[in-house]
């Protein structure tokens, strides 16, 4: 790492907003604000549980990751037409782009979708297109990752996959999320073994809730190369030696872990402790409409509870570009644009 400047403290949270990052995993399902929840279920003809916009927000508090589950699937039902799907990545990129993310890796669920009738074509191509008009307008990299729900079965893992190849050139990789207490990644080991052999990236959620043996099965089992979420390896001294060995990137979602209790609170957070580890950790938010921030939100409140440096924001960054699938071009492009900026807060010294 070059030689930052000093940045005294008061300063922090304005560089901490103002740095180019990546954000590397957010299910776009989990930005659908209560208000355009609303606009679409009106649009669309769809009766909701909740009367107001307030009584919806006031639903969320959650005591695990299966409470959170169970209203995020409510929200996703209003999501009917590709226009809807668009709508809904488009309030994140503009939100991305004002947070100054240069680069996005955005999760979606069309299992989701699909089984409410939605045709798999809507879900892909609506993304798709907001992603092409975040670059056009914003100069905003944006790429989709096709997750399977962990909780349905293999067999409608694979008729997934093969409903959405026909728009393999509108996503680059698979992951594995929702309930993962009682679902291994093992539960999939040959559906990944068909995206890797289609040449596809692979992601997947393990030690959120589950224990680090989840983690060694989603590397060795599935063939991850990103892990996320991951905060359970610290229990497993060999793991998280392996991890930071191989550099094996974690997408941590601090938020997210507070909220649904993963942590009883920010301060008790073990992120410091993966980066004390040599881990290749990063910041992300998750669901950011229902847990309370998008990426500066969590990492302005990493940073005041567990009083970081500057040097662990310019990790951070450096690490979210390290850890993307994009090409090693942009890569160093972003990296490049990081130091400068660093460097450019000297002049205020």
């Amino acid at each position: 790492m070059f030689h930052l400047p000093h940045i005294p403290p008061q300063r922090l949270p304005a560089v901490l907003r103002g740095m180019p990052k990546a954000e590397l995993h957010i299910h776009i399902e989990g930005s659908l604000e209560p208000e355009l929840i609303f606009k679409l279920a009106q649009r669309n003809g769809v009766a909701l549980p909740y009367a107001s916009v307030e009584a919806l927000r006031a639903a969320y508090a959650f005591t695990d990751l299966q409470s959170f589950l169970d209203i995020y699937y409510a929200g996703a039902s209003v999501l009917l037409k590709e226009q809807d799907f668009f709508d809904m990545a488009w309030a994140y990129l503009e939100k991305a782009a004002a947070e100054n993310v240069v680069h996005a890796e955005i999760f979606f669920d069309p299992q989701t979708h699909t089984a409410r009738g939605v045709p798999m074509g809507s879900v892909i191509q609506g993304l798709h297109h907001a992603c092409q008009r975040a670059h056009q307008e914003f100069g905003l990299s944006a790429k989709l990752i096709l997750c399977f729900l962990r909780h349905l079965s293999e067999a409608d893992a694979f008729a997934t996959l093969e409903a959405a190849l026909p728009y393999r050139h509108h996503f680059i990789g698979v992951g594995l999320d929702s309930s993962e207490m009682g679902h291994p990644p093992e539960k999939f080991e040959r559906v990944f073994a068909r995206c890797r052999e289609l040449g596809l990236r692979v992601v997947a959620h393990a030690g959120e809730e589950g224990p680090p043996a989840y983690i060694w099965s989603a590397l060795d089992v599935l063939g991850a190369e990103r892990i996320d979420h991951g905060v359970q390896a610290v229990h497993d001294p060999v793991l998280l030696r392996r991890l930071a060995d191989a550099q094996v990137p974690l997408t941590v979602c601090p938020l997210s872990n507070v909220k649904l209790c993963v942590f009883p609170s920010m301060a008790q957070h073990n992120l410091r402790q993966l980066l004390d580890a040599g881990l290749c950790a990063t910041v992300n938010s998750d669901d950011p409409a229902y847990f309370g921030g998008y990426l500066n939100e969590n990492y302005l409140q990493l940073f005041a509870a567990l009083d970081l440096e500057p040097r662990h924001a310019y990790q951070l960054a450096f690490n979210s570009f390290e850890a993307s699938f994009a090409d090693e071009a942009a890569k160093r492009g972003w990296e490049r644009q990081l130091k400068s900026y660093f460097e450019g807060l000297r002049e205020h010294d």
